[in-house]
């Protein structure tokens, strides 16, 4: 990884930060860059919502969903711990932390997981949820990495947050509500896709992404035309 190329996607993150982002594209970036930059195998990001209830945000795949829903229904994982804590949870082999979390290992073990970590996505006082990392080979993350991890978190707190959300506790509660209104719709849209035109799920969101970007649409409104029977398949790869 060249210096060149952090920047760069700091940058792209750093783009996002203005009165009017797309919450779940942002999220799917910094869970794609994370895996690139820290040379993870997958990723996730949980939210804590206006009333303290979690939500799963954006991940890497079908199987980290999987997972990561497994985590918050079972309320047991690194991503739980994180938050409660407020605390990075790093290097953890799965093989080890079977009487910490044994509900949670068996299932990351099945899904090919052996190793894991969470970040806090924190400012000051503020822990909005964290970002889960997970590799299927016991590769630990070095000191550098944890840095530009929590860098990357830190981006996407302030993201999430803006300045104005930090001294206004409603702009903060309406922003993740839309993030997780988003996120209800988009999956909606994603089994769409997958019924009317037998598109796997992770193909139907990366269609509605690319559409999203090209158009310069939020995500939730693609979605919701491809609900309504608005947009096809066809449309959305043109």
């Amino acid at each position: 990884m060249t210096d060149q190329r952090l920047a760069h996607v700091f940058v792209e993150l750093a783009d996002t930060l203005v009165d009017e982002f797309d919450a779940v594209d942002f999220l799917s970036t910094l869970v794609e860059r994370s895996i690139e930059l820290l040379d993870a195998d997958a990723a996730g990001v949980i939210l804590r919502g206006a009333r303290g209830t979690l939500h799963v945000v954006a991940v890497s795949s079908e199987r980290v969903e999987v997972l990561e829903l497994f985590e918050v229904q079972n309320e047991e994982g690194p991503c739980l711990d994180c938050l409660t804590g407020g605390e990075p949870v790093v290097n953890v082999d799965l093989v080890e932390a079977q009487a910490r979390w044994p509900r949670f290992t068996r299932v990351a073990e099945q899904l090919g997981f052996t190793s894991t970590h969470a970040l806090p996505l924190r400012l000051r006082e503020t822990n909005l949820g964290a970002m889960n990392l997970f590799q299927t080979r016991r590769t630990p993350l070095s000191s550098d990495d944890l840095l530009i991890g929590q860098a990357l978190a830190d981006i996407a707190t302030i993201g999430l947050l803006q300045e104005r959300a930090v001294r206004e506790s409603a702009l903060l509660a309406h922003q993740l509500q839309s993030a997780l209104s988003s996120r209800v719709s988009i999956e909606q849209a994603k089994g769409v896709l997958l019924a009317r035109e037998q598109m796997p799920v992770e193909s139907g969101f990366e269609l509605m992404r690319s559409y999203s970007r090209r158009g310069r649409l939020p995500m939730r409104q693609v979605a919701q035309r491809v609900i309504d029977g608005e947009l096809t398949a066809e449309d959305l790869r043109l």
